[in-house]
């Protein structure tokens, strides 16, 4: 079982240096037609961690099914290091599909982050699989101001290189800041999004995970493999 709670940040730092060495990014050499949203929730000060990856067709985003699990660590919270607490709860919940989806999109950073090694990157080159990454904050990068109309972009460049987009999925609201993960580039990655997104800010896949984590934590689901057994939601 894949722990990280014995490394320290020195540590943890010179991993994330030699993974990055190992993310491709190019096309997906596949039709999507299933697509993932994965996430974690945690109650302050303690060290369990829940996680949800749940999937949804693709583009309808009606869910099929979810896996839950949980996980005790005690890396600490740290910014930039976010996947060494995050990752293996969510490894645990990857286990328990039966049927792995195209592309998973995670809570958090692909390549737009200080060693281009966000919680999405990290995750795509654990598993060599296709993976996005859709925050709802920046940690690294710079982008032009974008309109305030809904599917508004602009590019966000670190150190002269393309990273991801800013995309807004609402009228003036905040925008997600979409980057690829592994195996995806960065311009897929900002179509695939756009198709996942609702009624809501965050893209339906993770915002799915959001909801199912939480409900995981609060006691309203319990941890293992679900159907999704739900009816297509209105979306659009």
């Amino acid at each position: 079982m894949l722990t990280y709670d014995t490394l320290s940040i020195g540590e943890a730092t010179q991993l994330q240096n030699e993974m990055r060495e190992h993310i491709v990014l190019q096309p997906l050499q596949k039709e999507i037609k299933t697509i993932a949203g994965a996430d974690i929730s945690f109650n302050k000060y303690e060290t369990k961690v829940y996680a949800g990856i749940v999937v949804l067709d693709y583009p309808q985003m009606t869910v099929k099914h979810y896996a839950l699990a949980e996980f005790e660590t005690t890396f600490p919270y740290v910014s930039g290091y976010l996947a060494f607490r995050e990752i293996p709860a969510l490894l645990q919940a990857w286990q328990l599909l039966p049927q792995k989806p195209d592309v998973v999109v995670l809570d958090g950073q692909g390549i737009t982050h200080p060693r281009r090694m966000g919680i999405a990157s990290h995750f795509g080159v654990l598993e060599n699989w296709p993976t996005i990454g859709c925050a709802k904050s920046m940690l690294f990068g710079k982008f032009d101001p974008l309109e305030e109309s809904k599917f508004s972009t602009q590019p966000i460049y670190g150190k002269g290189e393309l990273m991801g987009h800013a995309l807004r999925t609402k009228d003036k609201v905040q925008p997600v800041y979409v980057s690829p993960g592994h195996l995806v580039t960065a311009e897929q990655s900002l179509e695939i999004i756009k198709h996942c997104v609702g009624k809501y800010r965050i893209p339906e896949p993770t915002r799915r995970a959001h909801e199912k984590v939480n409900e995981f934590r609060t006691g309203k689901l319990k941890a293992g493999f679900h159907l999704g057994n739900e009816h297509p939601t209105l979306f659009g």
